[in-house]
């Protein structure tokens, strides 16, 4: 593990093959912590190069890179940042590093996606939802100062809406600063379109027009009801169902809601069906139960009549 001190030494550094960059801060306890972690990595990446860099020492660099917190890591390859590690997330780190250190089965580099895909992306990301806003953590643990306040407006004013971590995926968090031509974080999106920042959303409060910009809000309670009946079969779990255990025991068509989406009604859901665990099979807005009661169904030869309503 390489230690540097300074901008020019830090400069210097060719990331010809994975280099994972450690801004620390020596009065920091979770940055020794990682340092730690880093030392094991090292043993077992021979080819991947550790370096441990003073975040204070060098400002420009910390600034260059977004650095507000420690730890932060940051991944080079080929000269280029492909991914980053915000906070002492150690099998995160371990994750990234035998995924993109490996020799040809790393995950491609952000140049070989091509501009248009990207964009998609993030057309379908800020249409997700009547208001989306993106930001550093999430709203029940925001990881900037600017975002826990917009949390905390949006939450004062009762506006509903989705977010999404900007530090859990480094292409979109670039990607978005170029595509919606705004180069801070958060930022809020309403019916497709940007609103701004936090400063947008201040002025808004004070001018009083906050409620009339947001889309009207919608009680958890019908909202919950609207996805329960939004199809005759609805299956809410985690993830899609390509990776459902229940895939296999439909024969009819069904649709899903992935629930590790939207951290509200995953709770919210729990105390309306007084059933605390997922998945959760509805038919024609009636709850049915989890993976054991289905598979009781299915070995029962119920499961089809079930599906159907006819029970």
């Amino acid at each position: 593990i390489y230690l540097f001190t300074t901008t020019h030494q830090s400069c210097s550094v060719l990331f010809r093959s994975l280099t994972v960059v450690h801004f620390h801060a020596p009065w920091a306890p979770q940055c020794s912590q990682m340092n730690d972690v880093m030392a094991e990595l090292a043993k077992e990446h021979k080819h991947t190069m550790f370096v441990k860099l003073e975040a204070e020492a060098v400002p420009e660099v910390s600034e260059k890179y977004e650095i507000t917190s420690v730890p932060t890591f940051l991944l080079f390859k080929g000269g280029e940042k492909i991914d980053r590690v915000d906070g002492a997330h150690a099998p995160e780190l371990t994750n990234k590093v035998q995924r993109l250190g490996s020799g040809g089965g790393g995950a491609a580099r952000a140049g070989d996606v091509r501009k248009e895909d990207l964009n998609e992306r993030l057309k379908r990301l800020i249409n997700a939802a009547p208001c989306m806003l993106f930001m550093k953590g999430s709203p029940q643990e925001p990881r900037c100062g600017f975002s826990r306040q917009i949390v905390q407006i949006l939450k004062d004013h009762n506006v509903q809406y989705s977010s999404f971590d900007i530090l859990s995926d480094e292409e979109v968090r670039q990607g978005l600063k170029t595509y919606s031509n705004w180069p801070t974080y958060p930022q809020v999106y309403v019916s497709g379109e940007l609103l701004g920042g936090l400063d947008i959303i201040k002025e808004l409060v004070e001018s009083g027009e906050l409620e009339n910009t947001f889309p009207k809000t919608v009680s958890l309670e019908n909202r919950l009801k609207s996805l329960i009946n939004k199809s005759p079969v609805m299956l809410f779990m985690k993830g899609n169902k390509e990776v459902s255990e229940l895939k296999y025991s439909f024969s009819l068509s069904y649709e899903t809601f992935d629930i590790l989406g939207d951290e509200e009604v995953r709770q919210g859901l729990k105390t309306y069906s007084n059933w605390p665990t997922f998945p959760q099979l509805y038919v024609k807005g009636e709850l049915i139960g989890g993976l054991d009661i289905v598979k009781e169904l299915k070995e029962n030869g119920e499961l089809a009549s079930v599906l159907k309503g006819e029970n």
